[in-house]
């Protein structure tokens, strides 16, 4: 039986939460299945350097369309296009043209499996009516919705009116045992470990709804030495930097940009900070917790949820920095409750957050969509 061949149509293609978890998926996968990847935004193609050597992919060239008005045409090319495929995995409110076509000309195309992971700036602080009553028009097109977050599971039935039976709530995962070795001192560039500061991690796009400045505001009213770390690239580069400027500690921030494999440099953090306006279930949160460290965090998405209880007392009460400051404030003073919080992240996140069985739903999932249990393994 030829290895199914996987279409998979992305709001944009950079290594962010999921874009690493479906190449994730692909290297576990390896020769099992062969993949066509297109990004909505045609320059944003960075995931594709974790694309392991031997997976069979190629970016397609010159697809119909991602981007635009609804348009009857647009969607009959979108459905032309996907009809050699075995399966089309389609991600986020970038890609829902994937799943619209498939409504309204879904002769002959494949099955569909969504995904939403969560939303940008211009959804942060409430959806938008309009693209509401577009996913409902569109997702029962689809063979299944997948989310990450009990908050997309309660909006995927409550406001997109999905059934509950087409609705799948897959957590994200890592490879927890990744975590437990030495990091390594030279990962970061242009950062060497002080062991008289306490270090602070930060691992997120430099974009606006993650909130950085939020994070360097509260880093600069707190009291005693430490490092803050931001890892990661966008365009609030800038921004994080007059923040610094203005708090006067510019000398105290390091943004070495983009990194890949957390698992190398997570642990030379003494916590992680989060300090988004939005997040669902953010895997650099399972990541640290997998490191055993304790996480200072806005009370956002699935984020209280996730933590181990001993560390729900370190969510701010509310997103703003004064908040933020207090909780980071209570870590950076109590070396023993960095310690003994983190140990219980750890155990969390082993027994619940391994990305062994996100691997096996997905695979499940996706087999039995296109009629071929097992397949994928």
């Amino acid at each position: 039986m030829p290895a199914p061949h996987i279409l998979h149509l992305h709001s944009a293609f950079d290594l962010g939460g999921k874009e690493a978890r479906a190449v994730r998926l692909m290297n576990v996968w390896g020769d099992r299945a062969r993949h066509t990847i297109v990004s909505r935004v045609p320059t944003a193609l960075g995931a594709r350097a974790a694309i392991a050597r031997g997976v069979r992919y190629e970016i397609a060239q010159d697809p119909p369309p991602l981007a635009g008005k609804p348009s009857v045409k647009r969607y009959e090319a979108i459905a032309g296009f996907t009809r050699r495929f075995d399966l089309v995995l389609t991600y986020d409110w970038g890609a829902i043209d994937g799943v619209m076509a498939r409504r309204v000309f879904g002769k002959g195309m494949p099955p569909v499996v969504h995904h939403e992971d969560g939303f940008d700036e211009d959804e942060a602080t409430g959806l938008k009516v309009e693209r509401n009553m577009y996913r409902r028009l569109a997702l029962p097109a689809a063979h299944a919705l997948v989310v990450p977050s009990r908050a997309l599971d309660r909006i995927a039935t409550e406001t997109w009116k999905q059934p509950r039976a087409r609705v799948h709530h897959i957590v994200n995962g890592v490879a927890t045992a990744l975590y437990t070795g030495k990091p390594d001192s030279k990962a970061i560039p242009g950062f060497v470990r002080n062991e008289r500061e306490v270090v602070i991690g930060a691992l997120a796009g430099l974009r606006p709804v993650k909130d950085l400045p939020l994070l360097v505001r509260a880093c600069g009213g707190l009291s005693g030495r430490f490092r803050l770390v931001i890892v990661g690239e966008g365009p609030e580069r800038g921004a994080i930097a007059q923040a610094a400027e203005a708090m006067g500690i510019s000398d105290r921030l390091v943004m070495p940009g983009f990194l890949d494999r957390p698992h190398r440099y997570i642990g030379l953090f003494d916590l992680l900070a989060l300090s988004s306006r939005s997040e669902q279930f953010p895997i650099p949160v399972v990541e640290a917790m997998a490191a055993g460290l304790p996480v200072a965090s806005v009370p956002v998405g699935d984020v209280p949820a996730m933590l181990a209880p001993e560390n729900v007392a370190l969510v701010a009460s509310h997103i703003d920095e004064v908040p933020l400051r207090d909780v980071l404030q209570k870590l950076l003073d109590a070396p023993d409750l960095r310690a003994r919080v983190g140990a219980a992240n750890r155990v969390r996140a082993r027994a619940d957050y391994d990305e062994a069985q996100m691997i096996r739903r997905y695979s499940s999932l996706y087999a039995d969509a296109m009629g071929r249990p097992g397949i994928l393994g």
